[in-house]
């Protein structure tokens, strides 16, 4: 079945044949779509195809993307986001996520070895600047090169960098003597530059919280923001920018064509809404009680984290058709008669059974199978998971000889016709198994852990970073797209309600204020918490200023 997947998708985009490919690949299960991924990508007869894998949402993305990387180790792999930070505002950027698309981008427009994106419909609902745009725009640094300074400082600057005393988030440089720090958007971590004279001594990577060196580079690339540097840029579809020898794998193609349609229809409503606001501040008499009822944008201070939006920088759902049409495309999730479908490759596998922690009903199915002649394979991320199991085989006395696999894979599955299982041990011991993508903020002392908010009882207060104080109303389990997803239901003013996910457990804390004081509950929506940490962050830079001027002062006596 691999072969003959390699060698239609090598024969569709040899240059001698025009003809598209439609395949459907059926009942696939578990992670079995990542290793048929995998494998296709480190196929020979694949060996110059680049591949897109669009999933039905960003956890599954992330869930396939980390599953695929620890299956290949490929470094040309790379995770896709959407760059705004919630579905319904599209001026607000989040940082992490522009430097995940821009690394990607910048990657891909630079040629070199195939590449694999993995991302999902709100994602590829976003244009991109034009592969030559970007490649020009990128400032190239090697040691032992002859650097202006000056030149640099202004192209920086030309470019939307601002110049501050120590770098910490992208789109940042600073200069101290011979010493030129710069946060580009395409890298998780700035650099450093050592200057002898105009020569470049010696390049790091610095840690942004410390400030201090960790490795050397022999060259880097200074690549600015690709969603705000080059908004008067033409933009083309990822489909357009992505070369012609690129395979599209499709989790579900009519539940993408939905979701960019409702990601238009939110287009539409906060163009409206911001059209509206723009006429309030005109006229505030007339639209004084008038109850907003999208998010306000945020007013932070911050450069290169606000966009401005114009439709025409989104595709449409009959965009995705047609591009899609004279694309080569691989379906391995639902098909409906919708769907193009050219050949179909039956596949027959199942997902891993429910144990419940119950051993012996562990024991007894691994027993069947090995009866049946099928191979076990046990995964985990941690070694020591899989000597612990083993440990419970034998205290049990259960004679069961699988292959520990030290790789992590989000699902295990069974395949009937290759006669293997394929078991994880986060499924076998009920643990929820998080997904780990690149982040520019490191995580706060004061976030949550699993264990700490097992600690708390409900109506105790929280804070969320994006929506402020609220209380904590206990664990709830939400049924998303038919799986059972642990939740966080949080309670703010007017009994207003969310749900966050255990895996942004990151972005709640522990409310602490003054001890005997009750906190002020926040409105979800408003501006008010938005308004206290935009006051807050300024405070606390006019501290630091007054630090570091202090300090100077002394240094100098």
């Amino acid at each position: 079945r691999l072969f003959q997947l390699a060698d239609r998708l090598s024969i569709a985009t040899a240059e001698t044949n025009h003809q598209t490919e439609k395949i459907h690949l059926e009942n696939l299960n578990g992670s079995a779509t990542q290793f048929v991924v995998a494998a296709t990508f480190l196929h020979p007869a694949c060996a110059e195809l680049n591949h897109v894998i669009i999933l039905n949402n960003a956890e599954e993305a992330a869930y396939f993307h980390n599953s695929l990387e620890n299956l290949t180790d490929a470094l040309d792999l790379f995770y896709f986001p959407s760059s705004f930070k919630n579905r319904k505002n599209f001026e607000l950027l989040n940082a992490s996520h522009v430097m995940l698309r821009t690394e990607a981008l910048t990657k891909i427009a630079s040629g070199g070895n195939k590449k694999i994106l993995v991302t999902y419909p709100e994602a590829i609902f976003e244009k991109s600047v034009l592969p030559t745009a970007l490649s020009s725009s990128i400032i190239h640094i090697k040691t032992a090169d002859t650097l202006y300074i000056g030149a640099l400082l202004l192209k920086l600057s030309d470019y939307g960098f601002e110049r501050t005393d120590f770098v910490y988030q992208p789109g940042q440089f600073a200069i101290r003597g011979g010493i030129l720090d710069i946060y580009s958007f395409g890298n998780e971590k700035p650099y450093r530059v050592e200057l002898f004279g105009n020569e470049v001594d010696s390049i790091r990577i610095i840690d942004p919280e410390t400030q201090l060196s960790e490795r050397k580079l022999l060259q880097v690339s200074i690549i600015p923001n690709v969603e705000t540097q080059f908004q008067n840029e033409e933009r083309v579809s990822l489909f357009d920018f992505l070369p012609a020898n690129t395979i599209y794998w499709i989790q579900d193609y009519e539940l993408c064509k939905e979701h960019l349609a409702d990601e238009a229809e939110n287009l539409d409503a906060f163009l409206q809404y911001y059209q509206e606001k723009i006429s309030a501040a005109a006229q505030p008499e007339i639209h004084k009680h008038q109850k907003q009822r999208l998010p306000t944008v945020s007013e932070f201070d911050e450069s290169n984290s606000k966009k401005t939006v114009d439709k025409k920088d989104f595709i449409t759902a009959g965009e995705f058709v047609d591009k899609t049409s004279n694309r080569h495309l691989v379906n391995f999730g639902n098909a409906s008669a919708a769907s193009p479908v050219s050949f179909s490759i039956q596949f027959n596998t199942k997902e891993q059974p429910a144990f419940n922690r119950q051993f012996d009903l562990l024991i007894r199915d691994l027993k069947s199978s090995e009866s049946k002649g099928y191979a076990i394979y046990i995964f985990a991320e941690n070694p020591r998971q899989l000597e612990r199991l083993q440990s419970i085989f034998d205290d049990l006395n259960a004679s069961i000889v699988f292959n520990p696999v030290s790789v992590s894979i989000h699902e295990g599955f069974i395949d009937d016709d290759l006669k293997i299982v394929c078991y994880t041990d986060h499924q076998i011991f009920e643990r929820y198994h998080r997904f780990k993508l690149k982040e520019l903020k490191h995580k706060s002392a004061e976030a949550f852990t699993i264990k700490e908010l097992l600690t708390l009882n409900p109506g105790d207060y929280v804070t969320h970073i994006d929506h402020g104080i609220g209380r904590f109303a206990g664990l709830h389990k939400l049924n998303i797209n038919g799986k059972e997803q642990e939740s966080v239901k949080l309670l703010f003013r007017d009994n207003d309600m969310l749900y966050v996910s255990i895996h942004s457990l990151h972005r709640i804390s522990k409310y602490s204020g003054k001890e005997g004081q009750v906190p002020r509950i926040d409105k979800l929506g408003s501006t008010t918490w938005q308004t206290l940490k935009q006051k807050t962050k300024r405070n606390v830079k006019e501290l630091a200023y007054d630090l570091i001027k202090l300090y100077a002062q002394r240094k100098a006596k």
